[in-house]
């Protein structure tokens, strides 16, 4: 017996980036399941259209029917090589200036071990005492909002082999604003923001006049639909006052990030897939990753 099959049949509108748009009426496609989200759904439609520098768009009229699939799921295999983008944890590390250091210790060391096991056989185990904003680390909802998701609630496609792209800004420009984002292709995207900053990593400079996006850039990012935002700065907001506008807007919409990347000059502009899965800790909004770009050998 076949399982039912389903199709969502739609109209959408949607702004290009570089100027112009696109309408469609009763377009169809197949989806798993018996709903499928509007956000989900102009996805599918910009990777079945291979459409370029999308912008803000819109769903209506949606309905679901009840269809057989008109195609089907294609793999793609290849050899794959792996590029770290995380700054190491060790004890001592002061990632954001002003909160405490890393304390990495044992909590059974392979001397005091022995003592318990037979000859020959010997363990340790580490502790490791540190507030979450430590390292290259993500911010979920819950970081900026009472409400928001924590990290036991996010999903791993939220924030693993996630499509990317990387957005460089020169050395001299510290407010990074909307038009660096214009003219790119960014939705459902993991966008990495390379300013160079890392160099800096866990000295007194890395405070000192550090790069950041402006609320009109987290704006545009947001609306355009963006999965994931990283930067490899000490922080994607600008810590000279007190508001926060870049984590308020993304993290508002649901959209991660990730702070303190490193090494984004040695992946590619795109073509390339990003990861940084935090561990599943509920009621904590921020915690460190080992972020990886995944790249075609």
């Amino acid at each position: 017996m076949n399982a039912i099959q389903h199709r969502v049949q739609f109209d959408f509108e949607i702004e290009f980036s570089n100027g112009g748009g696109l309408q469609g009426q009763g377009f169809r496609l197949d989806i798993d399941g018996d709903d499928i989200g509007d956000a989900e759904l102009i996805d599918y439609i910009v990777r079945d259209l291979r459409l370029l520098m999308v912008g803000p768009a819109r769903i209506l009229n949606k309905r679901i029917i009840v269809e057989a699939h008109k195609r089907k799921d294609a793999l793609e295999t290849g050899r794959l090589r792996y590029v770290d983008l995380s700054h190491t944890i060790e004890d001592g590390l002061v990632t954001y200036p002003g909160l405490p250091a890393a304390h990495v210790c044992d909590y059974l060391s392979r001397e005091r071990s022995r003592e318990i096991y037979e000859a020959g056989t010997e363990f340790q185990i580490g502790r490791i005492d540190m507030v979450a904003n430590t390292g290259t680390y993500i911010d979920c909802p819950s970081h900026r909002y009472a409400d928001g998701k924590d990290l036991s609630q996010i999903g791993p496609e939220d924030c693993a082999d996630l499509d990317a792209i990387v957005v460089r800004v020169p050395a001299e420009v510290q407010a990074i604003d909307v038009e660096r984002f214009r003219d790119l292709e960014l939705r459902g995207r993991a966008v990495l923001v390379h300013t160079g900053w890392d160099r800096h990593f866990a000295t007194p400079a890395y405070a000192d006049g550090h790069p950041f996006l402006t609320e009109a850039a987290a704006r545009w990012l947001r609306d355009c639909g963006v999965k994931l935002v990283g930067i490899d700065s000490m922080n994607i907001d600008d810590t000279r006052g007190k508001a926060r506008p870049v984590h308020t807007v993304l993290l508002g919409a649901g959209i991660l990030i990730v702070e303190h990347l490193r090494n984004l000059a040695a992946v590619p502009d795109q073509g390339f897939r990003f990861s940084a899965v935090p561990p599943k800790v509920k009621g904590m909004g921020t915690f460190p990753v080992r972020a990886i770009a995944t790249l075609a050998d």
